[in-house]
């Protein structure tokens, strides 16, 4: 209602009710850490070379290690990319893992559930690089529900970055194709 509906209706300007001032916001404090991934400088030592003067990729694939380094990077979760590079590993060699085997997983690396299932397992999941599946089984007897879960290994987190990538290498073609113009 606007002032002059009010007026209409007979309520009086020092009637209405007071307006909500709104809190002040704080700044972003910049992209959480669950949802990012560390991409040192390329020029930083800390990766091999993957291009050459000319910025032509080179044939060679990072292993397995280097690539958990951009989801849990060693030099800042140095237990996190322990307990996921062990995962990861265990996960290459299988495909796909049941609830019990994690458990077995789990307690024969001495890793903390909460490591695991908190941090871990959710951020793995979250980039792509997993996918986990669970089925509702009710039991008849006691009508119990329980949900087995199931993880597998997900193309996700390549095909994200391949059309990260992609995308770029299409607008840096198409810049320099209208400077040559």
């Amino acid at each position: 209602m606007d002032e002059e509906e009010r007026a209409e209706d007979g309520v009086k300007a020092s009637e209405q009710p007071a307006q909500k001032k709104e809190k002040p916001s704080v700044a972003s404090r910049g992209i959480p850490s669950s949802e990012s991934l560390y991409l040192p400088s390329h020029y930083s030592g800390e990766l091999r070379a993957f291009q050459d003067k000319e910025e032509r990729p080179m044939k060679f694939m990072w292993r397995l290690e280097e690539v958990m380094n951009f989801v849990f990077p060693k030099r800042y979760q140095a237990k996190y990319h322990e307990v996921a590079l062990a995962f990861m590993q265990e996960m290459t060699s299988k495909l796909e893992m049941g609830g019990k085997e994690i458990g077995a997983f789990i307690a024969s690396h001495g890793i903390s559930k909460a490591t695991f299932y908190n941090r871990v397992l959710p951020r793995l999941k979250r980039v792509g690089m997993l996918k986990v599946e669970r089925e509702t089984i009710v039991a008849l007897e006691g009508k119990r529900k329980f949900r087995p879960m199931k993880i597998s290994l997900s193309g996700t987190f390549g095909n994200y970055l391949v059309k990260i990538g992609e995308s770029w290498q299409a607008i840096v073609d198409d810049a320099r194709s209208r400077k040559k113009e």
